[in-house]
């Protein structure tokens, strides 16, 4: 394994971060403030910001092949890292921001000619936005087998019916499609039932029943999260993705990279919050001197670098892990960064937030967001919970001893 960047990494490292020093950090306050005021409209900001990223070269950087910038993993996961800074903005701003970008992977490895001309060349522009909808209130659904929406063909329409919440970015007025999982078949093996079709957002039936906050916030500026009603929601059968039964399986193809890109973001998210820790406790007295004397402090300082380069290490090989052997074969390390990384992010965050005081809490900082966010990731793409019970699971097979 050689983490060392290449040449073309470098320079995309280069460009991005005098993009992010030139024009993410200033436009933050800016973003959040037209946010604010416009509700659940778009922020012009961003259209000035996603201008430049495009002039600049900085744009769909996730999506490998002939889609997007064809990056392998090892090299967009300094990038994703880089754009973890600034969570809420960069990513959007490049065009990288989930649920667009699971989607846009879906539509390019199972989508058919048609769904892609669709749906996938406006979201590769950012002319719309998306939605997965895959979560109910009802199930739990950690297990992804509980879904209880139902996807029934009639004819030559396919009916939705069910609700879905937690659905990220469905309250953003460019959101126009929505990838629901449901149902087709309940009698099938457990894996098997699930199907994945594309819901065009104005399709009758479809209401949107409440915008889901997060420790309080509603979550405008990110796109937003709702809760959702499919009722008799009719589309045509050429909207199913994949056949009928391969729903779990694109889900899982889905989530996978999706996970690796989290923990890349939420790395440059600790990075962050350890900057400005440090900043506050050089900057700030109290008892004779500055905060940074002050051994409990460095203490926090000096394990929450230990844990940032733990994570990323382990992130790296995961990334590794995916270029040269598959996703499949790096499920273990997958689902490993998925436990580590979002509880390393949540701990340096909250010791950054402790140091800044009644500062940390508040809206002067992006520390309070930044925490509600590796928080919520321990639970989004599975919990903690489900994850080690499925790596503990593959351990033990190890040890299992062979009939006969």
């Amino acid at each position: 394994m050689n983490f060392e960047f290449d040449d073309r990494t470098e320079e995309l490292r280069g460009r991005l971060l005098d993009f992010m020093a030139e024009r993410i950090y200033p436009a933050e306050p800016v973003f959040a403030d037209q946010a604010r005021k416009s509700g659940w409209s778009h922020p012009p900001v961003l259209d000035d910001l996603r201008a430049e990223a495009r002039r600049r070269g900085l744009w769909n950087l996730f999506l490998p092949g002939t889609y997007g910038a064809g990056l392998t993993n090892v090299q967009y996961a300094p990038l994703a890292e880089i754009t973890g800074h600034s969570p809420g903005l960069a990513p959007a701003a490049l065009n990288c921001a989930a649920p667009d970008t699971g989607n846009m992977e879906v539509l390019a490895e199972f989508g058919t000619r048609a769904q892609r001309e669709r749906w996938l060349e406006p979201l590769l522009d950012a002319r719309i936005r998306s939605a997965f909808a895959m979560t109910e209130p009802d199930v739990a659904s950690s297990d992804a087998t509980n879904i209880a929406t139902r996807i029934e063909r009639d004819g030559d329409e396919y009916v939705v019916n069910g609700r879905k919440w937690f659905i990220t970015g469905a309250m953003n007025p460019l959101c126009q499609i929505f990838i629901v999982m449901g149902k087709t078949d309940p009698d099938a093996p457990a894996h098997r039932q699930q199907s994945q079709i594309l819901v065009p957002r104005d399709t009758p039936g479809i209401s949107i029943r409440r915008a889901m906050h997060t420790f309080g916030w509603d979550d405008a500026d990110h796109g937003g999260h709702a809760e959702i009603d499919f009722v008799d929601v009719r589309v045509p059968v050429e909207n199913l993705i994949s056949t009928e039964g391969s729903g779990f399986a694109i889900a899982q193809a889905r989530l996978g990279p999706g996970r690796v890109h989290h923990c890349m973001r939420l790395i440059g998210m600790a990075e962050r919050a350890l900057e400005l820790m440090c900043r506050r406790v050089t900057g700030r007295h109290a008892f004779g001197g500055p905060l940074a004397d002050q051994g409990v402090i460095q203490d926090w300082i000096a394990e929450a670098r230990v844990r940032i380069e733990q994570a990323r290490l382990l992130v790296l090989k995961t990334a590794w892990l995916m270029d040269t052997a598959g996703n499949r074969a790096a499920r273990t390390e997958i689902q490993a960064i998925k436990i580590v990384v979002p509880e390393m992010a949540q701990w340096v965050v909250d010791r950054a937030i402790q140091a800044h005081g009644a500062a940390g809490v508040s809206q002067d900082t992006p520390l309070a967001r930044l925490w509600a966010s590796a928080r919520t990731i321990r639970l989004a793409d599975g919990p903690d919970e489900v994850h080690r019970r499925s790596l503990a699971r593959r351990e033990l097979r190890r040890y299992q001893p062979v009939d006969g």
